[in-house]
């Protein structure tokens, strides 16, 4: 059996609840600084994350759920422009601690970097978004920590498909089995079995639902020793909060 040698981070919903109280706010403040009259409340930004990727969830939103907007000649521009207001408008809000890191996660990686473990973000997000939110909640040093950053546009088709995944692995020289990826959407679940990675999901508000059948644990969060967390589907062998020793009994099948 191949040993553990990295663990794989999505970071939106999984690394911070970024969602709801991060990127739908920040959206917002950019509709409203393009003089917009759009506005996503929580139920729609669910309809939304139907798709991975700020920019797509743009075009998504205009060709099913705001069919009278006439969209622009350059309507990919527009979307893009759009797009890095509302990235700056996510910095500012993670500058000032709006957006915290989930239970568990802070704990976890420190714990993975002073045993050595390899570590990569593995997300559909921009490269901004992770540098921002890495810098603000675990440091203006913390990106080092990470041996490659897999984000935003860096493969073509993104999540569900198993693309970035796959090119992550290919950077670390890794096979899958010598991996584990913490995800939290069925977006993420499917792009990361889907290159034969073996998966810990916590759930959010906007994922709780999702189908996680293919999960080999599947949480509430990674949770603290003083706040322990649930066990939704899979076994954790006794364990109370995710740790390393837990992350390798899982990684082994045990």
């Amino acid at each position: 059996m191949a040993k553990l040698e990295a663990l794989l981070f999505d970071v939106d919903g999984t690394l911070s609840d970024t969602e709801r109280d991060g990127h739908r706010v920040a959206f917002n403040m950019a509709f409203e600084a393009a003089g917009l009259d759009w506005h996503w409340d929580e139920a729609l930004y669910g309809d939304l994350l139907s798709v991975t990727g700020g920019k797509e969830r743009i075009k998504l939103y205009c060709n099913q759920f705001n069919t009278d907007f006439e969209q622009p000649q350059d309507m990919d521009g527009f979307v893009k422009e759009l797009h890095a207001s509302k990235t700056a408008f996510y910095t500012q809000l993670l500058s000032k601690g709006k957006i915290p890191l989930r239970p568990g996660v802070e704990r976890l990686i420190h714990e993975a970097k002073a045993a050595g473990m390899r570590m990569a973000v593995v997300t559909t997000t921009t490269p901004e978004n992770v540098t921002a939110l890495l810098t603000h909640t675990l440091g203006p040093d913390s990106e080092a920590w990470f041996e490659v950053i897999a984000a935003g546009d860096i493969v073509p088709a993104k999540k569900p498909a198993p693309d970035i995944y796959e090119w992550a692995l290919q950077e670390m020289n890794l096979s899958p089995e010598e991996t584990i990826a913490f995800e939290d959407s069925a977006n993420g679940i499917l792009s990361s079995t889907g290159a034969d990675v073996r998966t810990i999901i916590t759930v959010n508000e906007y994922t709780k639902e999702d189908d996680f059948s293919q999960a080999a644990l599947v949480l509430d969060h990674l949770g603290e020793p003083d706040r322990p967390f649930a066990v939704l589907s899979g076994n954790a062998y006794g364990h109370r909060y995710m740790d390393l020793d837990l992350v390798h009994k899982i990684a082994r099948g045990e």
